[in-house]
């Protein structure tokens, strides 16, 4: 696995170099979002308000959020709405209830329809205010109602006729008259205890006195999720999971990117970096037929994990195959030939192989007959199944692969390769790819650089004295 950090620009690298890929997702997403919007029918939600007067509680306002969608209430409901195959138990789900400010409840009902939505809020408000009056002993009937009034005016003239007897019992000079006047104020004293505490029973029936506050709403919008939502949650859902499985991919991938990393795996030393002008139509991956032809079209025959190929000239590219071309013959003094091996599929390694040959064998070297190096022959092995033709005249074998593209148990299969065949890997080579410069910008680079001797009044190298 690897142990790079994932930053930002990958994330932007995978956008610019997936975006045909990434939008192809989204669009799937969207229309799989699209899809479901129809296997979910339209739901239209609305709420009805019930306010409870009085002094409440939270505990106790609570408690009447949870009788409103009782199984009684929603029974009542079901059978007050008569609608066919439609029962308490399904109500559960659709009809629900919560405490707002102000000692108001809202009764909220959800169905097909905004008309049937308004129906059901409206029909379970009326059944929880019936049933609530009902729980707390609410009488609507007349004769009950007048029965606590009749009782306290009874009480009323009762504390009246207590009164009166006390003030004939004279002014308590005698014990009789002491005795008396005590037991009338206990009397009256019981009689007021009395009328508090049916003031306190009646409180209930105040509070049963519950008010629907007109008729819920008729909903305009559909509840959520909408069929809008559930395609942009789709095609965003789908563009994150195609950006996530590229990070899990590059996080869990093998190929070797650093020269180090190459080389331990061949076991041979590294002989340094050459440059390769980056040609898109070269690093795509060949192919033919229907499979090919869509990667290409969504664009993922093009690696995206290598990093962003740098500007590069022709001058750097020659220094840098110079000494490569140093470091080999310190590796092989002999001027022997060498077998130059490529990877199969690797398309920048075999350029930069090609370049090489033609540097090694216009390299001279004075005290060989002939004046040169004899040319390096150049072959592509298979990575599945590595196979180096036997050891003729060959000095040794010259491994020339691109970075990030390859494991270290393929490679090190094709160094097995080259030593069954008898070859000695005398070093690795790594090609890396780069922009050519414009020219533009070589036009440029050419006049800032000629821009102080200019200034300086002298001439450019080269011109008449």
């Amino acid at each position: 696995m690897s142990d790079d950090t994932i930053r930002l620009a990958t994330i932007g690298r995978i956008i610019r170099r997936r975006r045909r890929f990434l939008i192809t997702l989204a669009v799937v997403g969207a229309l799989v979002g699209y899809g479901t919007s129809w296997l979910l029918p339209p739901r239209y939600t609305t709420s009805a308000s019930v306010l409870l007067p009085g002094a409440w509680e939270e505990r106790e306002l609570l408690t009447q959020a949870q009788i409103a969608t009782s199984s009684v209430v929603l029974d009542r409901t079901a059978t007050a709405l008569a609608l066919p195959g439609v029962d308490g138990e399904e109500l559960r789900d659709r009809v629900g209830a919560g405490v707002a400010d102000g000692n108001i409840i809202k009764i909220s009902g959800t169905a097909d329809t905004p008309e049937g939505a308004q129906r059901l809020s409206d029909q379970a408000a009326q059944q929880f205010v019936t049933y609530a009056a009902q729980v707390v002993g609410a009488d609507t009937d007349p004769e009950a109602a007048s029965r606590p009034e009749a009782l306290r005016k009874l009480v009323e003239r009762t504390s009246l006729r207590i009164t009166e007897l006390a003030d004939g019992a004279g002014e308590g000079r005698s014990v009789e008259s002491v005795q008396t006047r005590t037991e009338l104020a206990k009397l009256r004293t019981a009689l007021q205890d009395a009328v508090d505490k049916l003031n306190r029973a009646d409180q209930p029936a105040v509070k049963a006195n519950m008010v629907v506050m007109g008729p819920s709403t008729r909903p305009a919008g559909e509840a959520p999720p909408t069929k809008t939502q559930l395609v942009v949650v789709g095609a965003v859902l789908f563009f994150l999971l195609a950006v996530l499985g590229h990070l899990a991919t590059a996080r869990m991938g093998r190929r070797l990117r650093t020269e180090p990393e190459i080389a331990a795996a061949l076991g041979a030393p590294s002989l340094g970096t050459v440059e390769v002008p980056g040609e898109r139509r070269a690093d795509r991956a060949k192919g033919a037929g229907p499979r090919a032809l869509a990667r290409r079209l969504l664009g993922v025959d093009v690696r995206w994990d290598l990093p962003t190929p740098l500007t590069g000239d022709e001058a750097s590219g020659r220094i840098r195959y110079r000494r490569v071309g140093a470091r080999l013959r310190e590796q092989v003094p002999a001027p022997l030939r060498l077998l130059v091996v490529v990877p199969e599929g690797d398309e920048p390694a075999r350029r930069a192989a090609g370049q090489l040959a033609a540097e090694t064998a216009a390299d001279a070297s004075p005290g060989v007959p002939g004046g040169g190096r004899p040319a390096p022959r150049v072959v592509e092995v298979s990575v599945s199944q590595p196979m180096v033709r036997d050891r003729a005249d060959e000095s040794g074998a010259l491994v020339v692969l691109s970075a990030g593209s390859w494991t270290a148990g393929e490679l090190s299969g094709i160094g097995e390769a080259c030593a069954d065949a008898g070859h000695d890997v005398v070093g690795v080579v790594v090609a890396c790819t780069v922009r050519a410069a414009s020219a533009r910008s070589v036009g440029r680079a050419r006049k800032k650089a000629a821009a102080p001797a200019s200034s300086d009044g002298g001439r450019p190298e080269g011109g008449a004295e």
